[in-house]
Protein backbone atom coordinates (compact mmCIF):
# COMPACT_ATOMS: atom_id res chain seq x y z
CA UNK A 1 0.00 0.00 0.00
CA UNK A 2 1.15 3.88 -0.22
CA UNK A 3 0.59 6.28 2.08
CA UNK A 4 1.19 10.13 1.90
CA UNK A 5 2.00 11.71 5.20
CA UNK A 6 2.03 15.00 5.18
CA UNK A 7 4.23 18.09 7.08
CA UNK A 8 2.35 20.57 9.56
CA UNK A 9 -0.47 23.24 7.48
CA UNK A 10 -0.06 26.07 8.80
CA UNK A 11 -2.75 28.58 8.16
CA UNK A 12 -5.39 29.12 5.84
CA UNK A 13 -2.61 29.12 3.56
CA UNK A 14 -1.85 25.64 3.85
CA UNK A 15 -5.47 24.50 4.03
CA UNK A 16 -6.31 26.03 0.39
CA UNK A 17 -3.56 24.49 -1.07
CA UNK A 18 -4.61 20.65 0.52
CA UNK A 19 -8.44 21.63 -1.30
CA UNK A 20 -6.70 22.07 -4.62
CA UNK A 21 -4.73 19.58 -4.79
CA UNK A 22 -5.03 16.66 -2.36
CA UNK A 23 -7.48 14.92 -4.27
CA UNK A 24 -5.74 14.95 -7.50
CA UNK A 25 -2.27 14.03 -6.02
CA UNK A 26 -4.34 10.97 -4.07
CA UNK A 27 -5.16 9.69 -7.86
CA UNK A 28 -2.19 10.35 -9.44
CA UNK A 29 0.14 8.74 -7.21
CA UNK A 30 -2.48 5.63 -5.83
CA UNK A 31 -2.17 6.57 -2.33
CA UNK A 32 -4.58 5.01 -0.15
CA UNK A 33 -3.89 6.66 2.85
CA UNK A 34 -3.11 10.12 3.74
CA UNK A 35 -1.78 11.42 7.36
CA UNK A 36 -1.66 14.87 8.11
CA UNK A 37 -0.44 17.24 10.67
CA UNK A 38 -3.07 19.91 11.39
CA UNK A 39 -2.52 21.31 14.65
CA UNK A 40 -1.30 24.91 12.92
CA UNK A 41 -4.33 24.58 10.38
CA UNK A 42 -6.36 27.77 11.96
CA UNK A 43 -6.05 31.00 12.03
CA UNK A 44 -3.36 32.48 14.29
CA UNK A 45 -2.56 28.94 15.38
CA UNK A 46 -4.11 25.28 16.64
CA UNK A 47 -6.84 23.85 15.25
CA UNK A 48 -10.90 24.35 15.26
CA UNK A 49 -13.14 21.53 14.11
CA UNK A 50 -14.60 23.58 10.92
CA UNK A 51 -10.52 23.46 9.91
CA UNK A 52 -9.83 19.85 10.80
CA UNK A 53 -13.58 19.16 8.88
CA UNK A 54 -11.77 20.80 5.95
CA UNK A 55 -9.29 19.04 6.12
CA UNK A 56 -10.68 15.75 6.00
CA UNK A 57 -12.83 16.74 3.12
CA UNK A 58 -9.69 17.66 1.22
CA UNK A 59 -8.48 14.03 1.61
CA UNK A 60 -7.17 13.46 4.62
CA UNK A 61 -7.88 10.32 6.49
CA UNK A 62 -5.96 10.86 10.08
CA UNK A 63 -4.84 14.01 11.79
CA UNK A 64 -1.96 14.44 14.23
CA UNK A 65 -1.04 17.37 16.33
CA UNK A 66 1.51 18.75 18.56
CA UNK A 67 2.36 20.80 21.48
CA UNK A 68 -0.33 23.40 19.90
CA UNK A 69 -3.47 21.25 19.82
CA UNK A 70 -4.91 22.49 23.18
CA UNK A 71 -4.86 26.31 22.31
CA UNK A 72 -8.24 26.10 20.93
CA UNK A 73 -10.83 25.29 23.53
CA UNK A 74 -13.29 24.37 20.73
CA UNK A 75 -11.17 21.35 19.34
CA UNK A 76 -11.46 20.01 23.23
CA UNK A 77 -14.96 18.04 22.69
CA UNK A 78 -13.90 17.15 19.43
CA UNK A 79 -10.97 15.23 19.96
CA UNK A 80 -12.80 13.15 22.09
CA UNK A 81 -15.50 12.59 19.47
CA UNK A 82 -14.18 12.24 17.06
CA UNK A 83 -11.35 9.04 16.60
CA UNK A 84 -9.43 10.00 13.12
CA UNK A 85 -7.94 13.16 15.19
CA UNK A 86 -5.21 12.48 17.59
CA UNK A 87 -3.32 13.86 20.31
CA UNK A 88 0.41 13.33 21.93
CA UNK A 89 -0.24 10.18 23.52
CA UNK A 90 2.43 11.04 26.53
CA UNK A 91 0.08 13.85 27.55
CA UNK A 92 -1.50 12.92 30.44
CA UNK A 93 -4.67 10.20 30.19
CA UNK A 94 -7.06 13.48 31.84
CA UNK A 95 -5.96 15.71 28.88
CA UNK A 96 -8.79 15.62 25.72
CA UNK A 97 -8.47 13.10 23.36
CA UNK A 98 -6.67 10.09 22.58
CA UNK A 99 -3.16 9.40 21.77
CA UNK A 100 -3.56 7.16 18.61
CA UNK A 101 -6.52 5.58 16.47
CA UNK A 102 -6.53 2.75 13.93
CA UNK A 103 -8.02 3.74 10.69
CA UNK A 104 -9.31 0.81 8.09
CA UNK A 105 -8.00 0.61 4.66
CA UNK A 106 -9.66 -2.14 1.96
CA UNK A 107 -5.88 -3.73 2.11
CA UNK A 108 -4.86 -3.35 5.54
CA UNK A 109 -5.50 -1.97 9.43
CA UNK A 110 -3.45 1.14 9.76
CA UNK A 111 -2.41 2.44 13.92
CA UNK A 112 -1.44 5.37 13.81
CA UNK A 113 0.25 6.63 16.98
CA UNK A 114 1.40 10.11 18.10
CA UNK A 115 4.28 11.06 20.43
CA UNK A 116 5.67 14.22 21.56
CA UNK A 117 9.46 15.17 22.22
CA UNK A 118 10.35 16.48 25.64
CA UNK A 119 13.62 18.47 24.98
CA UNK A 120 12.71 22.29 24.30
CA UNK A 121 9.18 21.15 24.97
CA UNK A 122 6.84 20.06 27.68
CA UNK A 123 8.11 17.93 30.30
CA UNK A 124 5.57 15.29 29.41
CA UNK A 125 6.00 11.15 29.75
CA UNK A 126 9.28 9.71 28.48
CA UNK A 127 8.23 9.24 24.57
CA UNK A 128 10.15 6.34 24.80
CA UNK A 129 7.87 4.57 27.49
CA UNK A 130 4.85 5.86 26.46
CA UNK A 131 5.89 4.20 23.17
CA UNK A 132 6.72 0.78 24.41
CA UNK A 133 3.12 0.64 26.67
CA UNK A 134 1.29 1.39 23.94
CA UNK A 135 2.83 -1.07 20.97
CA UNK A 136 2.10 -3.60 23.79
CA UNK A 137 -1.36 -3.42 23.32
CA UNK A 138 -1.78 -1.70 19.37
CA UNK A 139 -3.43 -4.92 17.27
CA UNK A 140 -2.71 -3.37 13.53
CA UNK A 141 -0.65 -4.22 10.10
CA UNK A 142 0.86 -1.43 9.81
CA UNK A 143 2.10 1.25 12.57
CA UNK A 144 2.67 4.95 12.14
CA UNK A 145 4.44 7.40 14.31
CA UNK A 146 3.83 10.98 13.93
CA UNK A 147 6.43 12.20 16.47
CA UNK A 148 6.37 15.51 16.83
CA UNK A 149 9.84 17.43 18.80
CA UNK A 150 12.05 20.23 18.55
CA UNK A 151 15.50 18.08 18.35
CA UNK A 152 17.21 16.33 15.73
CA UNK A 153 18.87 13.95 18.00
CA UNK A 154 15.43 13.20 19.88
CA UNK A 155 13.71 11.88 16.85
CA UNK A 156 16.64 10.04 15.39
CA UNK A 157 16.61 7.94 18.53
CA UNK A 158 13.22 7.33 18.77
CA UNK A 159 13.21 6.22 15.23
CA UNK A 160 16.42 3.68 15.53
CA UNK A 161 14.26 2.64 19.45
CA UNK A 162 11.47 1.61 17.37
CA UNK A 163 12.80 0.35 14.56
CA UNK A 164 11.42 -3.27 13.29
CA UNK A 165 8.17 -2.65 15.78
CA UNK A 166 7.00 0.14 14.00
CA UNK A 167 6.06 0.56 10.28
CA UNK A 168 7.13 4.37 9.52
CA UNK A 169 8.52 7.21 11.82
CA UNK A 170 8.60 10.57 11.22
CA UNK A 171 9.00 13.66 12.74
CA UNK A 172 6.96 17.02 12.48
CA UNK A 173 6.78 20.37 14.49
CA UNK A 174 10.20 22.33 13.18
CA UNK A 175 8.39 23.30 10.10
CA UNK A 176 11.63 22.63 7.83
CA UNK A 177 12.00 19.53 5.75
CA UNK A 178 15.16 17.11 6.17
CA UNK A 179 17.03 15.70 3.37
CA UNK A 180 17.67 12.04 5.35
CA UNK A 181 14.96 9.59 4.42
CA UNK A 182 15.84 6.38 4.53
CA UNK A 183 14.65 2.46 5.53
CA UNK A 184 16.11 1.82 8.66
CA UNK A 185 17.82 -1.52 9.24
CA UNK A 186 14.86 -3.49 10.38
CA UNK A 187 12.67 -1.85 8.01
CA UNK A 188 11.23 0.81 9.69
CA UNK A 189 11.11 4.51 7.32
CA UNK A 190 11.83 7.51 8.90
CA UNK A 191 12.55 11.39 8.26
CA UNK A 192 13.27 13.41 10.69
CA UNK A 193 10.51 16.23 9.90
CA UNK A 194 8.06 16.15 6.72
CA UNK A 195 8.64 20.03 6.91
CA UNK A 196 4.98 22.50 6.62
CA UNK A 197 2.30 22.87 4.09
CA UNK A 198 1.91 27.05 4.00
CA UNK A 199 3.44 29.99 2.45
CA UNK A 200 6.83 29.22 0.62
CA UNK A 201 8.18 32.88 1.61
CA UNK A 202 8.05 33.03 4.90
CA UNK A 203 9.81 32.45 8.11
CA UNK A 204 7.91 28.39 9.39
CA UNK A 205 4.21 30.04 7.85
CA UNK A 206 4.76 33.08 9.47
CA UNK A 207 5.12 36.71 8.08
CA UNK A 208 8.42 37.40 7.58
CA UNK A 209 9.04 40.86 8.87
CA UNK A 210 7.30 40.00 11.89
CA UNK A 211 9.78 36.96 12.43
CA UNK A 212 12.66 39.74 11.64
CA UNK A 213 11.24 42.04 14.15
CA UNK A 214 10.32 39.64 16.64
CA UNK A 215 14.95 38.69 16.47
CA UNK A 216 15.82 42.31 16.10
CA UNK A 217 14.30 43.96 19.05
CA UNK A 218 13.03 40.66 21.69
CA UNK A 219 9.66 42.18 21.60
CA UNK A 220 6.52 40.68 22.05
CA UNK A 221 4.89 40.24 18.60
CA UNK A 222 1.55 38.94 17.57
CA UNK A 223 2.03 36.35 15.02
CA UNK A 224 0.06 36.07 11.65
CA UNK A 225 0.43 33.21 9.03
CA UNK A 226 1.83 34.69 5.31
CA UNK A 227 -0.14 33.79 2.53
CA UNK A 228 1.00 33.55 -1.15
CA UNK A 229 2.43 31.03 -3.09
CA UNK A 230 2.29 27.35 -1.00
CA UNK A 231 4.43 23.85 -0.76
CA UNK A 232 3.49 20.87 0.98
CA UNK A 233 6.09 18.81 2.03
CA UNK A 234 5.91 15.57 3.08
CA UNK A 235 6.92 11.75 2.19
CA UNK A 236 5.16 8.65 0.09
CA UNK A 237 5.87 5.82 1.82
CA UNK A 238 5.54 2.41 -0.02
CA UNK A 239 4.79 -0.30 2.85
CA UNK A 240 4.08 -4.36 2.74
CA UNK A 241 1.23 -4.45 4.87
CA UNK A 242 1.81 -8.15 5.37
CA UNK A 243 5.28 -7.81 7.39
CA UNK A 244 4.41 -4.22 8.16
CA UNK A 245 7.43 -2.73 6.75
CA UNK A 246 8.54 -0.12 4.71
CA UNK A 247 9.72 -0.26 1.24
CA UNK A 248 10.49 2.96 0.28
CA UNK A 249 10.18 6.47 1.27
CA UNK A 250 10.13 9.04 -1.09
CA UNK A 251 10.44 12.72 -0.10
CA UNK A 252 8.04 15.24 -1.93
CA UNK A 253 7.68 19.12 -1.75
CA UNK A 254 4.55 20.34 -4.43
CA UNK A 255 4.39 23.75 -4.96
CA UNK A 256 1.35 25.74 -5.87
Amino acid sequence: MRILCIGDVVGPCGRKFLERKLWNLRRERHIDMVVCNGENVSSGNGILPCDADALFAAGCDVLTTGNHVFQRREIYDYLDDRREIVRPANYPAACPGQGYCYYETPVARVAVLNLMGTVYLEPLESPFDRADQILEGLRADVILVDFHAEATSEKKALGYYLDGRVTAVFGTHTHVQTADERVLERGTGYITDLGMTGAYHSVLGIKTEIIVEKFRTHMPNRFFQAEGECEMCGIILTVDEKSGRTDTIERIALRG
